[in-house]
């Protein structure tokens, strides 16, 4: 569904994407994760033939990008980071507008209506206006409208950010029907539970350049150590120097908590049991984990 070979793009002299390769397969949920400024945004937009690439080749659904990139666009479904619903429109004439975009006759698209609102939940919303709905049904809204054109490729740009977890799970939901339809989805997001529980593959980028690209299991067992204690509490960092750096395999410090990873969490288990005043999470390590310790705990403004 998407090929690129040492994809490029030079700002002021500093190349934000340096000479990536992607690939995404037919049918598959694909992650693209990242901390801040790390060229997602720009990655994405050229793949959407917003932005021309400085060097590389590029192929979306069979077509070369940006040359083709409007044969592209009639094939293809984008929900984009912030909701750019028409304020002056009702739900379903927001469909029926968004639908002419693509040619889609007005009986056409009415036929098809019932199914696009019943996929977003809103079947009792068709005419209220877009300033009566919630944040969820908004974000739900537009997933449906991305679908008017049947798209085979679905582009989505941190689809629940500040959504309640209610609404996240809908969604989710949602876009594994779509999977389950055949449909290939793409999908930025800095939950990394969503992309864990989601992407069939993912890529993990910093400074313009992909570090990883595996399924998330994979990157998990390949790149950190399976346990993982949180510690917090009064005497955190002494129990660290004392005992910490002795039964875990890596202690990392963030805040007022000291992560401990380890492939036999017993020691450290046992050794917590004797200081009441310390606090402490056990659990299996994750996506996140994988995520901070490739791209760096340090707070990302850019």
């Amino acid at each position: 569904m998407v090929k690129a070979r040492r994809l490029r793009k030079v700002y002021g002299g500093q190349a934000v994407v340096d000479d990536i390769d992607l690939d995404v397969r037919r049918g598959h949920c694909f992650g693209l994760l990242g901390p801040n400024g790390a060229g997602k945004t720009t990655t994405l937009r050229m793949l959407l033939g917003l932005t021309p690439p400085d060097g590389g080749e590029l192929e979306v659904l069979g077509y070369d990008i940006p040359r083709q990139a409007r044969r592209m666009h009639a094939r293809m479904g984008l929900v984009p980071q912030s909701d750019n619903l028409d304020p002056d429109f009702s739900v379903a004439h927001n469909l029926l507008t968004y639908a002419r975009y693509f040619g889609i006759s007005k009986i056409e698209l009415e036929q098809r209506l019932p199914q696009l609102l019943a996929f977003a939940a809103l079947e009792h919303k068709a005419e209220a206006g877009i300033g009566t709905l919630s944040g969820g049904m908004k974000r739900r809204l537009t997933l449906a409208r991305a679908l008017v054109n049947d798209p085979e490729l679905v582009v989505l740009d941190e689809p629940t950010t500040g959504l309640d977890p209610q609404a996240r799970q809908l969604i989710w939901r949602r876009l594994r029907e779509l999977l389950a339809q055949g449909k290939s989805l793409i999908l930025t997001t800095h939950y990394m539970d969503e992309a864990e529980r989601l992407c069939d593959r993912l890529a993990i980028m910093d400074n313009g350049r992909v570090l990883v690209e595996e399924s998330p299991a994979e990157l998990i067992r390949r790149h950190i150590e399976p346990q993982v204690v949180e510690i917090y509490g009064p005497g955190v960092e002494q129990w660290g120097v004392d005992h910490g750096r002795r039964l875990a395999q890596r202690l990392e410090q963030v805040g007022e908590t000291l992560f401990c990873y380890a492939t036999d969490e017993q020691p450290v288990l046992t050794s917590l049991r004797r200081y009441a005043q310390l606090q402490f999470i056990h659990r299996r390590a994750n996506l996140e984990d994988v995520f901070l310790k490739l791209t760096g705990k340090e707070l990302r403004d850019a």
